[in-house]
C-alpha cells in the first residue's frame, strides 16, 4: 500500500493527518512529548467488524495479545472478540483484568516454567502445551491444586506454509509437538488429563489468500487424523491465523473474501460433520490491530552529508525495530512514512530518516520522497499497531520510553 492510500484511510484536517479524528499536532500536544504510538479506536473497531462480517458465523475470533499488549487496547478488544491468547504471565494478568472469562484465555508459547503453568491452571486458563515436559507440568499442577486443567496440544504440523513472514510449522521447531509424535503422547497422557483439542499454527504474516486456504485445509485434515486418538470428542479446534498486512508499496492487502469463502466451505463441510462439539478458532493479532496504529517521532536535526540529506528524529529502532529492518526481514524495505503535519503537501527530494541511536542500523526510511521537512516536523510511520514497542530493544542507550495512546 502507498502512503497516500494510508493517509486517505486515516483522514486529514487542514492538511494534517488525523488519528482517531484528532489532527496530529493537536494529538502530539495532548500527549506532551514525542515519540509516541497512537492507536485509532475507530479503525480497530472497523477491522473487527470486517472480520465478523466476512468470516463464518461459527468461527470464534481470538486476539493474539503478543501483537500489542497495551492494556487499553486489550481492554477494548476484550469487548469485541471471543477469546484472548497470551504468551506470558504478564499478558495473562492483562487478560484476566478484562471481561473475558478465564476459560476463554489460551496460553501458548515454548518454555513455560512450572510457576507460569501453575498460575494458568489455578486461574482456569487453557494451556496449549508445546512438549511432553509442559504436559507433565500441567498434570502436576492440577494434582497439586486439586483442579482439572484446561489443556490443548499445540501441534507442529508436517507441512510448511509458503509465503509466510515467519514459518512456525513444518520441519524441526521449538513450537508444538511434532504431528507424528502426537498419537503416542495422547496414548500416554490422555487418561491423566482431559485434552480438549489442538492448536495448529504454521506461519505468520501471509498475504496470499490461496496459501492460507490451503494451510487451513491441511490443518483440518491433520486434526481429523489426530482427533481419532482422543478418548472423547474434540472440543477445541484452533486453526491458527497468519493473516498478513501490507508493509511496503509493493505489498497488496490480503484478499479476505477469498480466505473467508474457503473457510466457510471447511466450516460447513468437514468441520461441522467431524467436530460438531467444537467451534473453530481463528487467532489473529497483527491483522486486527496492525493497521490501526502509527508511530510519531519529531525531527530534531536536518543535515547533509556528502550530498545525502538526513532527517534525524527523536525516536528510532529502540521503539521500532521492525521498521528499521531488524525484525526478521531478509531484505530491508521501507515502511510507509509521511510527514504527518504536511500530509497534503507534494513530495520533494528524497531524504533518509534516521533515529537518535549510535548505530547505522537505526534507519527508519532510506531514500524516500517526502514533502520538505525540517526541525520540529512530525514524521509518521504507518502499520504500527502490532509488534512495535514491545518487540523493540527499548533499553538500548537508555532513552525514555515512548508514550502509547488509544484515541
Amino acid at each position: 500500500m502507498t502512503p497516500q492510500e494510508l493517509i486517505a484511510g486515516f483522514g486529514t484536517l487542514d492538511g494534517e493527518l488525523r488519528v482517531g479524528g484528532v489532527p496530529l499536532s493537536r494529538l502530539a500536544a495532548r500527549v506532551g512529548s514525542t515519540p509516541f504510538f497512537a492507536y485509532d479506536r475507530v479503525r480497530l473497531d472497523a477491522r473487527v467488524d470486517l472480520l465478523r462480517e466476512m468470516l463464518p458465523a461459527r468461527v470464534e475470533l481470538s486476539y493474539a495479545m503478543k501483537a500489542n499488549p497495551m492494556p487499553a487496547v486489550v481492554q477494548h478488544l476484550a469487548t469485541r472478540v471471543d477469546r484472548i491468547d497470551v504468551a506470558s504471565t504478564g499478558e495473562m494478568h492483562h487478560a484476566l483484568d478484562t471481561r473475558i472469562r478465564p476459560d476463554r484465555v489460551s496460553f501458548a508459547g515454548p518454555g513455560k516454567t512450572p510457576a507460569e503453568i501453575r498460575q494458568a491452571v489455578a486461574a482456569g486458563i487453557l494451556v496449549e502445551v508445546e512438549s511432553t515436559t509442559e504436559l507433565k507440568r500441567v498434570i502436576a499442577a492440577g494434582d497439586e491444586l486439586g483442579i482439572a486443567p484446561q489443556v490443548a496440544v499445540r501441534v507442529n504440523p508436517d507441512f510448511a506454509v509458503k509465503g509466510s513472514g515467519m514459518r512456525m510449522g513444518g520441519g524441526p521447531q521449538q513450537f508444538g509437538i511434532d504431528a507424528e509424535q502426537v498419537p503416542a503422547v495422547l496414548a500416554e497422557f490422555a487418561s491423566s488429563v482431559d485434552i480438549l483439542g489442538f492448536h495448529v499454527f504454521a506461519g505468520s504474516q501471509n498475504l496470499n489468500a490461496e496459501i492460507i486456504a490451503e494451510a487451513q485445509r491441511k490443518t483440518v485434515d491433520l486434526i481429523t487424523d489426530l482427533a481419532a486418538h482422543l478418548p472423547g470428542a474434540l472440543r477445541y479446534l484452533n486453526l491458527g491465523g497468519g493473516f498478513g498486512i501490507p508493509y511496503s508499496e509493493k505489498d497488496r492487502p490480503l484478499d479476505l473474501a477469498t480466505v473467508a469463502a474457503h473457510l466457510g466451505e471447511l466450516v460447513d463441510g468437514p468441520i461441522a460433520s467431524r467436530f460438531p462439539d467444537a467451534s473453530p478458532v481463528i487467532e489473529l493479532g497483527r491483522f486486527i490491530v496492525g493497521e490501526c496504529g502509527v508511530y510519531v517521532t519529531r525531527v530534531v536535526d536536518r543535515k547533509v552529508s556528502r550530498g545525502k540529506t538526513y532527517l534525524v528524529v527523536d525516536g528510532g529502532m529502540h521503539h521500532q525495530l521492525a521498521a528499521s529492518g531488524n525484525f526478521g526481514q531478509a531484505i530491508r524495505r521501507n515502511y510507509p512514512v509521511v510527514v504527518g503535519n504536511r500530509a497534503a503537501e507534494a513530495d520533494g527530494d528524497s531524504v533518509t530518516v534516521v533515529g537518535c541511536l549510535c548505530t547505522p542500523l537505526d534507519l527508519l526510511g532510506d531514500d524516500i520522497a517526502l514533502p520538505p521537512a525540517d526541525i520540529d516536523d512530525l514524521i509518521v510511520i504507518f502499520q504500527q499497531g502490532a509488534y512495535g514497542l514491545t518487540a523493540s530493544p527499548t533499553a538500548f542507550l537508555g532513552h525514555p520510553a515512548p508514550a502509547e495512546v488509544l484515541v
